[in-house]
């Protein structure tokens, strides 16, 4: 690290547990993000901040007026832009010194495999079951820790799926493919503002501790907010040894 960085990360130095062997670690690190709407944004603006050295951000969608209650990354002058290039532009603004690849484009099955090889840690901040279980695949194939949120009307859940444990869960354990996919969407359903910056900020955290390799993740465990009654539980989860997915992983 040069002086400017080690003057930037200082407070993250002064941490034991991270220092300056973990804030390297993050300098060297590569996340990709799924998603650059309400959780997206909430995570982005730390994993730049924090000085992870690259990030690709994948989203297909532009900035509209009704994203701006909740994305904190958009403002009203990016509506019409890509959202890709919006975070970009905010992120660099936050923190120049990294690297933001952006993927402005719906990505199939096989463009999904080869981002997340490339990938240290993937969050997934998507809206929609398909793409949740195709990044799932992804991850369980190559054998990158996955940081999953969702938010919607005031409940959020969080949680890691860490294939490189050998007893930890996959996406599809939890949520079956086979499964009909849940009919639940922010635009028919509503979602409290604050709530999706709850979950991707949580979301951050786990992934910034899974590059600097410090703390215990919530890999089998499954973290739950109720923001109407501000109450936080935690459900534990197990590996299903015939998951769709991972059960010959």
């Amino acid at each position: 690290m040069n002086d400017d960085q080690l003057l930037r990360y200082s407070r993250h130095i002064l941490l034991d547990e991270l220092g300056i062997e973990g804030q390297e670690r993050l300098l060297g690190g590569h996340a990709l993000v799924i998603g650059a709407g309400g959780l997206g944004t909430a995570a982005l603006p730390y994993l730049a901040s924090a000085g992870v050295g690259t990030i690709t951000v994948v989203d297909d969608d532009a900035v509209d007026l009704t994203n701006l209650q909740r994305q904190i990354l958009h403002t009203t002058a990016s509506i019409g832009r890509a959202k890709v290039e919006s975070a970009r532009e905010g992120m660099l603004r936050i923190n120049p010194g990294i690297a933001v690849r952006t993927v402005a484009a719906r990505v199939g099955e096989a463009e999904l495999a080869a981002l997340a090889a490339e990938a240290d840690v993937v969050l997934d901040c998507c809206d929609n079951f398909t793409t949740r279980q195709a990044v799932n695949r992804a991850c369980v194939r190559h054998r990158v820790p996955l940081v999953s949120g969702a938010a919607l009307r005031f409940d959020g859940q969080i949680s890691v799926f860490d294939r490189r444990l050998d007893d930890a869960p996959c996406y599809a354990c939890l949520f079956p493919p086979s499964e009909p996919a849940p009919e639940v969407a922010c635009a028919t359903m509503g979602v409290f503002a604050p709530l999706v910056g709850m979950v991707g900020t949580v979301q951050a955290a786990e992934a910034l501790k899974l590059l600097a390799g410090i703390g215990d993740s919530l890999a089998g465990r499954l973290l739950m907010v109720d923001a109407l009654r501000m109450e936080w539980t935690t459900m534990k989860l197990m590996r299903v040894p015939g998951c769709e997915v991972c059960g010959g992983a």
